[in-house]
């Protein structure tokens, strides 16, 4: 049969290439909006300053971890370098290097262009809702092209010198360390300015959200930036360049050419449908943008699956069960997107009986936004649960381990249009910060009004986007399962030991990997909430210290010191960052160490199914929360002021850890231990006290 690998490796730069060029025309056509109003300029200024700030200080941190991951995994990954093998490790450390620079790169020019969009959709919101959206779209869009465009051209550049997917595991490891820390940093910090500021604004003082008196407005909005942004853009880069990780990790181990040819095509077919959808997304004068934002996505999704069925029609080899698993992904994760919109929407009936309920206190605000939330990981659950079982089915009959390759592929089809997902998703921050704006510039009510609807598809989209993000982390995490038995059994045959044909729970081995693993999840999101919450408690002191010390500041006559609110969200945000995202890498050497590669089979199962049910129910139910207050300000159930306001805000500050900073992190974390099981798996089977 012909190699048409060479063909799909231009083909994927030449695609890369095409995406960096139309987000540099994006970025250029941003830039060319004017800024006339000059407290618009300044504030803007301030955002993108701290913005920058904290991810200098960020990176300069995760450079000095970076650096020791790659010399620890030069040394003993995948196995000691001692044992003659010094190239391979040598490969795995500079790819280790490559995934965490280009993660970092497509983050730092994200901050870049929305920080340079918000000012001017402010400004485009004064003449109405089409430049406006236009403006926020377009540059979220540089964040969608850019990190799609650099998965893509990375793994392919990776695979391409290395020959070897055990390298390309080790440049997926680097965007899932990045993204995993980053995500968490920028959730601690955006979370923290954004509590403080509720809590202390809305109900203490009875001021607006962005209301410039408030010495955290500054800080919150930063955070959007670093949070939405550079940790979610991180996030999605890992997410996709994992699924392609597994995927040919499988369809090596399968010695199949037009296996792994497959995985290219369809991933740059998904980029240039993402291309397109965001060529044509508009949204007329008096148009809603929510319709609009998901009118795009199913026009890409659309473009995609025709794309896919030509080629799987064209090339020989390709078959047609791999396209119906790669289609029941992407459909799956669409539904999946739908039913969080459900659970999300303020005009859904969800998110309005939780408002009612706020209306008789706070602890009913709680206990309904919850009880829903897990409600809602039942859908996301059972969709995975399908998409994993059809594919299954669909594959197995092409021959052994084909079954496995098929739920991989399932993954690479729901994340095939991820370029438009990352670009709604960094369309919210962008339109947060310019409602945010509007108000500080004092640009007038209407000009709110229109940043307040732009601002409200925003805050559905991304409630959409982190469902989606989750469902696409549980196919990839079950695929990468397999790839984590591939290298195993490659390691066992040339140990001379039996390989693996699965995971039995009735193995005290794996019932102890399961019960750990099923542990991790909780014990992270612990973590990173408690540094929310350590870290808000001081920016809180802060604010009331400005408040009291301050003369003039409560009537508008004092500027607040806005750049101590920046400091302590930064300075916490790092401290907190490193320590959970090391327990769960520790924990999976540590079993992995003790009980063998069975165990760690369990620990990757208990891992991924606690992870996901927590990840759904954290990022639903503080998008619930977020939304129910949403409603009530808008005058629902009394409107600003009252008593179910209050009530809302209350939930709103306990959903905004659970969904911009634990929730979303999860599916990073089942991420990154399996590919840390993946990359040790070699010395698991060699050095284990009881495997």
């Amino acid at each position: 049969m012909q190699n048409f690998l060479p063909l799909f490796y231009g083909l994927s730069f030449l695609t890369a290439v095409i995406a960096f060029l139309f987000a540099l025309y994006l970025f250029l056509w941003v830039r060319k909006r004017k800024v006339e109003n000059t407290e618009i300029e300044r504030i803007s200024a301030l955002i993108k300053e701290g913005a920058n700030t904290f991810l200098r200080r960020e990176y300069k941190l995760l450079a000095a971890f970076a650096g020791g991951v790659a010399l620890l995994i030069l040394l003993i990954f995948p196995r000691p370098i001692w044992n003659g093998q010094a190239l391979e490790n040598v490969l795995t450390a500079l790819a280790y290097l490559a995934g965490t620079a280009l993660s970092a790169l497509a983050g730092k020019i994200g901050i870049l262009v929305a920080t340079l969009s918000n000012g001017r959709c402010a400004e485009a919101a004064r003449k109405g809702l089409k430049d406006a959206f236009l403006i926020g779209f377009r540059g979220g869009s540089v964040m969608g092209l850019l990190v799609v465009g650099c998965s893509l051209f990375g793994v392919a550049a990776v695979l391409l010198i290395a020959g070897d997917t055990t390298t390309l595991i080790g440049f997926s490891f680097g965007a899932s360390s990045l993204a995993l820390f980053a995500k968490a940093g920028g959730g601690i910090f955006t979370k923290t300015a954004d509590v403080s500021a509720d809590l202390t604004g809305k109900v203490e003082l009875g001021i607006a959200e962005d209301d410039p008196r408030n010495p955290a407005v500054i800080a919150d909005n930063v955070g959007d930036n670093v949070g939405d942004v550079a940790g979610m853009g991180a996030d999605l880069f890992d997410s996709n360049v994992a699924a392609m990780t597994s995927a040919l990790v499988i369809a090596q181990g399968l010695g199949s050419q037009p296996a792994m040819e497959m995985v290219f095509c369809y991933a740059l077919l998904g980029l240039l449908a993402s291309i397109v959808g965001i060529a044509t997304a508009r949204v007329g004068k008096h148009g809603n943008p929510t319709r609009a934002l998901n009118s795009s996505t199913y026009v890409t999704t659309a473009i995609f699956l025709v794309l896919t069925a030509i080629a799987t029609a064209i090339v020989p080899g390709f078959s047609w069960r791999i396209w119906l698993s790669s289609a029941t992904g992407l459909i799956v994760g669409l539904i999946i997107g739908l039913t969080t919109d459900y659970f999300t929407d303020d005009t859904k009936p969800i998110v309005r009986k939780v408002a009612h309920a706020s209306a008789s206190g706070p602890a009913f605000t709680i206990l309904s936004g919850t009880s829903y939330g897990f409600i809602s990981a039942l859908p996301a659950m059972v969709g995975i649960a399908v998409s994993s079982l059809v594919s299954w089915q669909l594959c197995a009959p092409l021959g052994d381990g084909y079954a496995i390759y098929g739920i991989a592929m399932a993954a690479v089809g729901m994340l095939s249009i991820v370029g438009m997902i990352i670009s709604n998703d960094a369309y919210g921050p962008i339109v947060d910060n310019a409602r945010g704006l509007a108000e500080m510039g004092g640009l007038g009510e209407e000009t709110i009004r229109v940043a307040d609807e732009l601002d409200s598809a925003g805050n559905t989209v991304k409630a959409v986007t982190k469902g989606f993000s989750i469902g696409a982390a549980g196919l990839t995490v079950i695929s990468l399962l397999g790839a984590f038995m591939s290298e195993t059994n490659s390691a066992l045959a040339a140990l001379g030991k039996a390989p693996i044909t699965g995971f039995d729970v009735m193995l005290p081995t794996v019932f102890f990997g399961l019960l750990v693993g099923a542990a991790i999840p909780a014990v992270f999101s612990a973590m990173l909430i408690l540094g929310v919450d350590k870290n808000a408690q001081r920016m809180v002191a802060e604010i009331h210290r400005q408040f009291d010390t301050i003369v003039g500041l409560k009537d508008g006559d004092a500027m607040p010191d806005y750049d101590r609110c920046i400091d302590i969200a930064t300075k916490g945000a790092l401290k907190e960052l490193v320590p959970a995202g090391l327990v769960a890498i520790i924990a999976t050497l540590l079993v992995g160490f003790i009980a063998g590669p069975l165990a760690i089979g369990g620990f990757l199962v208990g891992n991924i199914v606690s992870g996901l049910l927590l990840a759904l129910f954290m990022s639903n139910s503080g998008g619930l929360w977020d939304n129910s207050k949403k409603y009530v300000e808008a005058g629902g159930e009394g409107g600003k002021g009252s008593a179910a306001h209050k009530a809302a805000v209350i939930g709103d500050t306990v959903g905004d850890p659970y969904k911009d900073t634990a929730g979303p992190s999860i599916n990073t974390q089942i991420t990154v231990v399996s590919l840390v099981a993946s990359l040790a798996s070699g010395l698991f089977a060699a050095f284990s006290l009881f495997g």
